[in-house]
Parts: structure tokens; C-alpha cells; sequence
């Protein structure tokens, strides 16, 4: 019994091993296969028009009970007297293969957002109220094909964040405002960028926007999104934007996309450079050390809590604008994606600089 016993722990090993080899040679082609919904987008209604001022439409809200974007690590505490409003776009949580966007009521994918929020938007906790909203996301394999349905759930999804946008401005008053986002929620922001912002006298209250864990092109998309790239670490009414690859990085799953498409100016991205401010400095482009990094969040295996490490992860702007981390981060498992990319972990790997990134743009908005 316990030579059989060993035998089956063997082949198992054996067959955990050739999963992660094909995983780490192939993952992009098995992704493409197995996670893009077959058939086509289902077309939504758009949302209610007072969707958005109900508790229940949003994970995140000051007056929601349980609110995962107040959770700090040990030894941070969020504002007594936040000053500002934070409107925050959690990324994809949606991994369904059988529909193209997310029911609202998906248990799954509003527990994963909410895991998003505590390390993402908990971020934003010392200078502003947060409201993050649900909305009909598109599942992952939207971003894996150039199937037309593809494109479609994700106008779907924006609809919903444009009008959650819309009310949060309304409950907001006259706060300044801090715009952030991941991934998914960073490529709405974008375009809520070109909607609601550029050439509005709204553009005035933006202490900051973090586009991040998306490209944003300098030349095809930067010049319509109302407002610049930071150029430094103290300017306010700016872009942030990284993407986050371990070395040696492989960032062709984005480049195959981003390259084959036009920007908000009508012209191509191939080629183009990207925003790419270096999340330890605050400044675009250049190289920081480990040393400089307050804090990475390293999460427990269930991801309900984290513990923050300081001076374990450099950045430096590499290439067309992506952030490398060196060629020992920390360990996070399963969850890095092929060619090296942490991408769920772009804010993570950089928390407390990010926390003091916003403070310090909030205390120059002020002056």
C-alpha cells in the first residue's frame, strides 16, 4: 500500500511539473484556448439612470458597511478626515469561459474584487474617501482575443463605470479627486479620461489619475486624455502608469495587442512608447533601488491578509515604458502571469510608495 501510495505522489509531481512547464512555454497559446467564451457578446442594457445612487451597486463607498478598501497592514491606519474623493476601478475578476461580461450578482468575482480593493485601493485610504463601483466586467478572455464580441463586452462594462462615474462627481462635491485603477478598471479610465475629464473645468479638482497595469501610448493616446504625464513627484493633474515584469521579461502577450490597434488620436500604438512613471520616485523613466521601496505587500496563501516588506523590490523603466523588478522578487506563487509579469501585483509590489506618492501629490494640490 505505501509503494502505491508513492507511486501515485510520484506521477502526480510528475504531472504538476509538466503542467508548469507548459504553463511557463506555452502559457499564452493555453490561455487563448481555454479562457475566450465562445460564441458571441451577449448586448446589455445599459444601466438605470439611478442605478448608481444605490449602496448595493457599489463594493466600496464611505457609508458602506465593510468596506475592503479601509483595510490597511500593520502599523497604517486610514484618514480620520479624508480630504479627498477617490473614484477607484478594480480590475478583472470575471473568469467565466461561458459569457462574455459578468452578472452583477457573481458571488466569485465580487469576493475577488474586493480582495483587489484591499490591496489596491486600500492605497488611497490616507488621502480620500473611496467609492469603487461593480459593474458588468468583461471576463478575462476578452483581452486574449480580437474577436469582435471581445471589444463589445468591454463598451458594455464602461457603460456601467461611466455611470457610476457620473454619480460618484454628483456625491463628491467639491472635493478634489483622485482617479485610480488596474488593469481592466485602468483601461475604463482611460476613456473616462477622454469623456469626462479632458477640456472640462473637472479637470482642475484631479489632484492625480493612476492609469495603472494598462498602456497608455505618449504620441496615440496621452494627447487626448486631458491630462499630462507626471513629470514629477510633487506635480498634481497628472497620468501614473506602469506595468511590472520580473527579468528576464517577455511583455509580448501586451505588445501583440497594444501594437495592433489606434489610439484616442486615431493613430496607430505600434511602436509608440508608453507613460512609464517609475512608482518608487514619482518621476518618469530611471532606476531606483530596493532600498527605496517602503513597503511590498506580500500576501498570506488565501490573500485575506498581507504582510508589508520593506526595501525588497527596485524598479527601473525598461524599454517602450514597462517597470522591471530584477530577477528575484518576491514569491507570489501562481498568479504571476507568462513572461515574467506581475501584473496583478502592480500595485503590491510598490503599496507604501504609492500611499506616499498620493499624499505628497494631495499636500502640493493643496498649496
Amino acid at each position: 500500500m505505501a509503494r502505491k501510495f508513492l507511486y501515485v505522489v510520484a506521477v502526480l509531481i510528475v504531472l504538476a511539473l509538466a503542467a508548469a512547464f507548459a504553463y511557463r512555454f506555452y502559457g499564452v497559446q493555453l490561455m487563448r484556448q481555454f479562457m475566450v467564451p465562445a460564441g458571441d457578446a451577449v448586448a446589455l442594457p445599459p444601466p438605470d439612470r439611478a442605478a448608481y445612487a444605490r449602496a448595493d451597486m457599489w463594493i466600496a463607498r464611505p457609508d458602506k458597511p465593510g468596506n475592503p478598501a479601509l483595510w490597511t497592514p500593520e502599523g497604517f491606519k486610514p484618514a480620520e478626515k479624508p480630504e479627498a474623493a477617490v473614484f477607484f476601478v478594480h480590475p478583472t475578476s470575471f473568469l467565466d469561459t461561458k459569457t462574455w461580461n459578468a452578472p452583477l450578482d457573481n458571488m466569485d468575482a465580487n469576493n475577488r474584487a474586493a480582495l483587489f480593493l484591499r490591496g489596491q485601493a486600500s492605497a488611497f485610504n490616507s488621502v480620500g474617501e473611496i467609492w469603487a463601483p461593480r459593474y458588468r466586467q468583461a471576463t478575462f478572455g476578452a483581452f486574449l482575443t480580437s474577436n469582435a464580441s471581445a471589444q463589445h463586452a468591454l463598451d458594455f462594462a464602461y457603460r456601467d463605470v461611466l455611470a457610476a462615474f457620473d454619480q460618484f462627481v454628483k456625491e463628491a462635491g467639491n472635493r478634489p479627486i483622485l482617479l485610480a485603477g488596474h488593469s481592466q478598471g485602468a483601461l475604463h479610465l482611460s476613456r473616462l479620461l477622454v469623456d469626462r475629464v479632458a477640456g472640462t473645468p473637472l479637470a482642475k479638482r484631479v489632484i492625480a489619475a493612476y492609469v495603472v497595469g494598462w498602456p497608455v501610448s505618449i504620441t496615440a493616446d496621452l494627447p487626448k486624455m486631458g491630462l499630462p504625464a507626471c513629470s514629477r513627484p510633487d506635480e498634481t493633474g497628472c497620468i501614473l502608469s506602469w506595468q511590472s515584469f520580473a527579468e528576464p521579461a517577455d511583455p509580448s502577450l501586451i505588445l501583440d495587442t497594444f501594437d495592433a490597434t489606434t489610439g484616442f488620436t486615431g493613430k496607430p500604438r505600434a511602436g509608440t512608447s508608453m507613460i512609464c512613471i517609475n512608482p518608487l520616485t514619482g518621476k518618469p523613466g530611471g532606476s531606483a533601488p530596493a532600498e527605496a521601496n517602503l513597503g511590498t505587500l506580500i500576501p498570506d496563501m488565501s490573500f485575506q491578509s498581507a504582510q508589508l516588506v520593506t526595501g525588497r523590490v527596485p524598479a527601473r523603466c525598461d524599454g517602450r515604458g514597462f517597470v522591471t523588478i530584477g530577477r528575484t522578487p518576491p514569491d507570489f506563487g501562481q498568479y504571476v502571469l507568462p513572461g515574467n509579469n506581475y501584473h496583478v501585483f502592480d500595485y503590491s509590489l510598490f503599496w507604501a510608495n504609492v500611499r506616499q506618492d498620493a499624499e505628497r501629490r494631495l499636500a502640493a494640490f493643496k498649496k
